[in-house]
C-alpha cells in the first residue's frame, strides 16, 4: 500500500532510476550549452565539439534510465519526475555557468516542486 492507497504499490528504485534520469538529462542540457558556446556549423568542427559529445551521449544514457523506468512502472507517476529536471538544469546554469537565476526563477523551482508533490500523492496514484 502506497499513501493510504490499498493495490498501489510502488518500486522506489524504480522512482529513483527516474529521478536519475531527470538529472543525468538536465547534465546533458548542460553540456548542450557548453556546446552550444562554440558551435559552427562544420561537419569537422561538429565531431570535435566535445560538449555537444558528451551532451548527446548524455542525453541517450538519461532515456535508456527512463525507457527502463517507463516499462516497471505507472507514466502518470514517473512522468512528473522528470520535472526535476528544470530545477537541476536551473541549478546547474547558476552553478557551473554562472547564469543569473532571479526570484521569480525559484519561485517557479518551488511551485514545480509543490506540483511534484501533489501529483506524487495523490489518491489513486
Amino acid at each position: 500500500m502506497w499513501l493510504g492507497v490499498e493495490g498501489l504499490e510502488m518500486d522506489w528504485k524504480i522512482i529513483l532510476l527516474a529521478a536519475l534520469s531527470a538529472f543525468v538529462g538536465s547534465i546533458g542540457q548542460l553540456e548542450y550549452k557548453r556546446g552550444a558556446s562554440d558551435l559552427q556549423f562544420d561537419v569537422k568542427l561538429l565531431l570535435t565539439n566535445y560538449h555537444l559529445i558528451i551532451g548527446i551521449a548524455v542525453y541517450v544514457l538519461s532515456t535508456i534510465f527512463y525507457i527502463y523506468a517507463l516499462s516497471k512502472e505507472q507514466l502518470s507517476i514517473l512522468y512528473p519526475i522528470i520535472a526535476t529536471s528544470y530545477i537541476w538544469t536551473t541549478m546547474f546554469a547558476k552553478i557551473f555557468l554562472k547564469e543569473p537565476v532571479g526570484a521569480t526563477n525559484w519561485i517557479g523551482v518551488f511551485f514545480i516542486i509543490l506540483g511534484i508533490a501533489l501529483i506524487a500523492t495523490r489518491p489513486g496514484g
